[in-house]
């Protein structure tokens, strides 16, 4: 037996007093559990003494409930032997703090043992024991050693404890799982009896054979997987394509003391583990081992440039990183399990946008992208047709469209698929659930001690030896007949959650009641036919979890980019440098993890569109207000300036006058070619029938056989003046008659003259050859004002230059339908300048 642990200042009781408050304490004790719970008297069977409580109970093991009769809030933050063995010390420490109003006095912390010395066999006694929330005699027997002596303590004041019990003082009768309790007795101020004051409770499994029984198989999921980061934007440096980050988070993910990086240390060190890997942390990774830069707050969407972005910090903490991924993913018995790349959000697209168009086909590409880049990255193979919806939650939509994207096998919350109480074991893992799908189901409460971050030393130790007590009773329910079990803890899997998760792990592997195995051959296990294999409906799908999906607006806008996309990628010659950066972007809009950040999933979503926006807005018709046409006949110009990097093709402009009976518009037959950054101006041969201002819209389209309305049409006006019309040709044809008469009456009056000289000559008739009726106008009516010499039609524009013809205005002649490269105007407008570039 090990001595009382002692503390300066401790004050030892003579013989006899400890005698009369021990059996003064151990009466009053179980009096008290006796009046209150019901519970049995010492000397009653054990079973009659412990309430049994429902199963699935919290997580964690309860602190006692601090009160007026409770003051004491005990804790226990280590066990240095979570699994007890024969001959053993068992070592136990934590705080005492006084949470009441008196002050504490002669108090001393002890271990209890166990109720008679008998084992918890089942899941519902475990959670009994996590439901009590004060002493109560179901709890055991306080020892008389060891004790630890603990100074007066005041109202909020604390103070550290530890413990040294042998195992064989706990009187363990076999093998099984144990409560293992510490308590607080002394006196307060207010009440000077000597009392249970305070309680801490935990489990101790005690494995004295372990060879007698077959290990169950555990299976461990290991996330790796991070918000997304990598933006569509790329930056060109001397040739070199440098790839953009919306920021740097990754760079102290990656660095030591990073959960990322602990991640792979941790897993480095464990074996059969199953790697579940977004492809896309991989390829951004991997991006950072180079040169890279990092988008400056507020510029997302824009066109990343030197001003709007800084040179990355991670890469050399990016390149450790993924060598020592490659090496732990390499060792014998590991699996990896490629995610869909950028891992969609599966439970969002099936409630709010299971039939909209092309999602299939975009959850299929993100399947195969995501097993290439995970082969290729980690140069391993990978099993690449494993759905895993948000938390593990599945409902029958969900189940369809994981199919359709091609999974066959699907993570499962036991939440979702809970077992009848009529089954009084825990099941295995596997069960077909229809259509050809398995679903491989984690035990709801041993993966939820492991959902939130196991941060203090007290909520790593209780998590741990709850494990170990949960999965220690699961494997002696059948003995012989073991099962295959799936630990499932959240994507966001913290540093100090891991290693808790690990060292339980590898406790129960020492225990031999646990034996790890990789998820191919959980999910090839012979399946359970007692298990619960119904799907439920989406009515069933928790509120709390739909309430932080990606909303059905989010999903149609993402998508609609697709058609966009596609549109912009039939005109560009090198549009390998826009779709593959794009189309992830697309799916990175979908990723799951923006669960944990919304708003930053919905800054990331605007970015993708603005950025696709402004690429497609990069080719355009550069706006006009008016242009003037003069003449029944000309030419009307307008430019098309391409301000990306690469040229474009496969484009036709089109113009529409709002009326065409006024003016009519000949179209050129030949297709656009836009040189990188240039501008060509197109010259369309054009009629005009009556004077006045005319609507005119410019559209460009993409030619082919289906053509589509590329960009946004540019609305102008067309001023017509100085055409003929027939009120010009009326007046002109009068003054031409005025004209002949004027000339007749001259050529009589000198007749009459001439006469008048010979003498009685007769005068010449009204109508002889020499009159009005026998010799034409001078000229011809051909020759009125409308069609003078000096009305060329070449030269309607000329005569009637464009106001405010934007920067891609052309002022060449080359003729009707002509068109050319425009390098910049005499006053500078139209000159292309780097900082007009827009990439790609």
């Amino acid at each position: 037996m090990s001595e009382p642990a002692r503390h300066p200042g401790q004050r030892v009781d003579d013989r006899p007093r400890r005698i009369l408050r021990r059996a003064a304490r151990r009466l009053a004790g179980a009096l008290g559990a006796a009046l209150v719970l019901g519970t049995a008297l010492p000397g009653l069977p054990a079973a009659a003494a412990a309430p049994v409580a429902a199963a699935g109970g919290s997580a964690q093991v309860s602190e006692s409930t601090v009160s007026a009769e409770y003051p004491v809030t005990m804790t226990i933050e280590s066990v240095n032997k979570p699994v007890a063995v024969p001959n053993g010390i068992v070592t136990i420490s934590g705080h005492v703090t006084n949470g009441g109003k008196s002050v504490l006095k002669s108090a001393h912390a002890t271990v209890r043992k166990p109720w008679a010395g008998k084992p918890l066999t089942t899941r519902s006694e475990l959670a009994g024991v996590v439901s009590r929330t004060t002493p109560q005699g179901s709890d055991g027997i306080s020892l008389d050693s060891p004790q630890y002596a603990l100074n007066e303590l005041g109202p909020g004041q604390s103070q550290p404890y530890t413990l040294s019990v042998a195992v064989s003082d706990l009187q363990l009768t076999t093998e099984g799982v144990y409560e293992l309790a510490v308590d607080v007795w002394g006196s307060t101020t207010d009440n000077p009896r000597d009392r249970p004051l305070g309680i801490s409770r935990t489990f101790l499994p005690y494995n004295p054979t372990p060879a007698e029984a077959q290990p169950s198989k555990v299976t461990t999921i290991w996330p790796l997987v991070h918000a997304p980061v990598l933006a569509a934007q790329t930056l060109s440096d001397n040739d070199q394509t440098v790839p953009v980050l919306r920021d740097d988070s990754l760079a102290a993910e990656f660095a030591p003391g990073g959960r990322l990086n602990a991640l792979v240390e941790t897993g480095s060190t464990m074996t059969g583990l199953t790697w579940v890997v977004d492809p896309d942390l991989l390829d951004t990774a991997f991006a950072m081992t180079k040169d890279y830069r990092v988008q400056k707050p507020g510029t997302e969407g824009n066109a990343a440039k030197d001003d709007n972005t800084v040179r990355g910090t991670g890469t050399a903490a990016a390149t450790a990183w993924l060598e020592k991924l490659r090496a732990a993913v390499a060792k014998p018995g590991t699996q990896v399990v490629a995610l869909p790349y950028a891992d969609p959000d599966l439970a969002s697209i099936a409630h709010n946008a299971a039939e909209l168009e092309g999602i299939d086909a975009a959850l299929g590409k993100a399947a195969t992208a995501g097993r290439l880049t995970v082969e290729g990255r980690l140069s391993v193979d990978t099993r690449a047709d494993v759905a895993w919806p948000y938390r593990g939650y599945l409902d029958q939509r969900i189940a369809s469209v994981a199919q359709r994207a091609g999974a066959g096998l699907v993570l499962v919350n036991g939440a979702s698929m809970p077992e009848s109480d009529a089954l009084k074991y825990t099941p295995a893992a596997t069960r077909p659930i229809g259509n050809g799908q398995t679903a491989v189901v984690a035990d709801q409460l041993v993966s939820s001690l492991f959902e939130e971050d196991l941060a203090t030393p007290q909520n790593q130790t209780l998590a741990m030896q709850r494990f170990l007590a949960e999965t220690f009773v699961i494997s002696r329910q059948e003995p012989q007949n073991p099962r295959g079990l799936l630990v499932m803890p959240p994507r966001e899997l913290t540093a100090g959650t891991a290693k808790v998760l690990a060292n339980a792990l590898q406790a129960a592997q020492d225990g031999k009641w646990l034996e790890p195995a990789k998820l191919d051959a959980l999910a090839g296990a012979t399946p359970d036919p007692k298990a619960n294999t119904t799907v439920p409906t989406p009515a069933d799908y928790p509120a709390r979890i739909r309430d932080s999906e990606l909303s059905a607006a989010d999903l149609t806008t993402t998508t609609g980019i697709q058609s966009d996309l596609d549109t912009l990628m039939r005109v560009l010659t090198l549009p390998q440098r826009v779709r593959g950066p794009f189309s992830a972007a697309m799916v990175r809009s979908l990723s799951t993890e923006w669960r944990a950040d919304a708003p930053a999933g919905t800054v990331y979503r605007a970015g993708v569109k603005h950025y696709l926006k402004e690429l497609t807005e990069a080719v355009k018709v550069p706006p006009k207000r008016v242009i003037t046409f003069a003449g029944d006949t000309g030419v009307l110009q307008v430019s098309v300036r391409n301000d990306l990097t690469q040229t474009v093709t496969n484009l036709k402009l089109v113009l529409t006058p709002g009326q065409p009976n006024r003016l009519r518009v000949e179209m050129p037959a030949e297709e656009l070619v836009l040189p990188a950054s240039q501008s060509v101006t197109l010259r369309f041969p054009a009629e005009a029938k009556n004077n006045g201002p005319v609507s005119m819209t410019a559209q460009l389209y993409t030619t082919g056989p289906d053509p589509k309305p590329y960009g946004e049409p540019v609305v102008f006006r067309v001023d017509v003046t100085s055409v003929t019309n027939g009120v010009l040709y009326v007046f002109g044809g009068g003054a031409v008659l005025l004209l002949l008469a004027a000339v007749r009456f001259l050529r009589q009056r000198k007749r009459r003259v001439a006469h008048d000289d010979e003498g009685d000559a007769p005068l010449a008739p009204a109508d002889g050859p020499d009159g009005g009726s026998g010799e034409g106008p001078a000229g011809g009516p051909g020759d009125g004002p409308g069609n003078g010499p000096d009305e060329d039609p070449a030269d309607g524009p000329e005569n009637g230059p464009e106001r405010d013809d934007g920067p891609g205005a052309a002022t060449d002649r080359a003729g009707p339908a002509a068109r050319t490269p425009h390098h910049g105007s005499a006053d500078g407008r139209d000159r292309a300048t780097s900082d007009e570039k827009v990439g790609p």
